[in-house]
């Protein structure tokens, strides 16, 4: 056998172990037959694979199904508690790190200290000795995945705008992280990243056509075209954020004016709770306590406080409608800080969409809040990694074989 022949035999076995491993990450339990009627994979086939990763530990045999015939069955599934991994989310006051297993369940999300533009670099050097301490405690953790502010461009490593924090465009994600551990690190757009976490963690079959409309600091968008994630030549498409909702409107940092980013964001809704009069000019609130308290006041009833959700909503609205004439996901999932404001700010999304979407497309959008954890893009660099786990299976598991 020829050295080309091996290759091709690794490869194909490779692809064969990752699409066992992301169906049952996506299907659960499942049996040897279901696997292989499913992937349209031989018993003898299945087999082999399935040894393989049992070996490895990858999978786990848990005991009798109940199959055809009353004929039993031995079930299988992802050894989803015996791994884990590290999610960092990087915003642009915040910073985010969380352990989790291979099922996505987080046994700790806690923040670094609060970010600013004079302190990017000794918050860079935290996390490095943050992220050394959690490695050393957790000797189970095979990846590290890290979701950073878009428009990340993945070759060159950096962000290629951060509004309101522009000291991040400094910084080098790629040379700061990509081999600093015994780990690998794999770093993804925060909306993309989110959009990750809403396919892996959220069985609803309607994921094949998706989108992650992120409403935090930034504004974001991932979005999931028939099972594929969108990237773009750049790794920078879907930049919901800057796409411009007013020609004549308000100057965004990214050169253009009007950006969508600039009504709706975290960042926007401080600066017009500040300018309204609604905080005092000294207050000492991060972006999201602001929201928090915006949100607070709004569910109680005051009339002011109802007015600026409104007007959010209308905002975050007119982003709805670009991303149906654009992507037509059968589902928008919003989530990140700005989706607190709940059901009042998803009913004016709706009505907005309603009136300014093709009667057709909009018939066939359903658009709703994250049933992740609020801020998912934390819980989306877990499935960053998560991902390329489940993709790379020999790189994580040795059979010993």
């Amino acid at each position: 056998m020829n050295s080309r022949t091996t290759t091709e035999q690794q490869t194909l076995s490779e692809y064969n172990r990752a699409r066992t491993l992301q169906y049952l990450h996506h299907h659960g339990i499942a049996s040897r037959a279901q696997i292989a009627k499913a992937l349209h994979l031989t018993p003898a086939a299945l087999s082999k694979i399935s040894n393989h990763l049992l070996a490895s530990g990858a999978i786990v045999e848990t005991g009798a199904l109940e199959g055809k015939g009353n004929r039993r069955s031995i079930g299988l599934a992802v050894n989803a508690r015996a791994f884990q991994v590290l999610g960092v989310k990087f915003a642009r006051s915040l910073i985010e790190i969380g352990l989790f297993d291979l099922a996505g369940k987080p046994s700790f999300i806690r923040e670094l200290p609060t970010v600013e533009n004079t302190t990017i670099p000794q918050a860079i050097e935290s996390l490095h000795a943050e992220i050394k301490r959690l490695l050393a405690e957790h000797p189970h953790i095979l990846a590290i995945g890290m979701a950073v502010p878009g428009p990340y461009l993945r070759d060159r490593g950096h962000t290629a705008v951060v509004s309101s924090m522009e000291q991040w465009r400094q910084v080098n994600f790629r040379a700061e992280f990509e081999h600093a551990f015994d780990v690998p690190v794999i770093i993804e757009q925060d909306a993309r990243a989110g959009a990750l976490a809403q396919y892996l963690f959220d069985p609803n079959p309607a994921n094949e056509n998706l989108a992650y409309y992120l409403l935090g600091e930034g504004i974001g968008l991932g979005v999931i075209d028939h099972g594929t994630v969108i990237n773009g030549s750049l790794g920078a498409a879907t930049e919901i954020g800057h796409v411009s909702i007013d020609v004549n409107g308000k100057a965004c940092d990214c050169g253009n004016v009007g950006c969508l980013e600039r009504y709706c964001s975290a960042v926007a809704i401080h600066e017009a709770m500040l300018g309204n009069g609604m905080l005092a000019t000294d207050s000492r609130l991060t972006h999201r306590e602001a929201c928090a308290e915006l949100f607070a006041r709004a569910q109680s009833g005051d009339g002011q406080a109802c007015e600026l959700v409104e007007r959010i909503g209308t905002f975050v609205g007119y982003g709805c409608v670009t991303i149906c004439n654009a992507f037509n996901p059968s589902r928008i999932v919003i989530g990140d800080i700005v989706a607190q404001a709940g059901e009042p700010l998803l009913q004016r999304v709706r009505e907005v969409a309603g009136e300014r979407v093709i009667p057709e497309i909009m018939q066939s959008t359903r658009i709703e809040l994250s049933a992740l954890p609020t801020d998912a893009a934390v819980t989306g660099a877990a499935a960053v990694a998560i991902t390329y786990i489940l993709d790379h299976p020999s790189q994580f598991f040795a059979s010993g074989t």
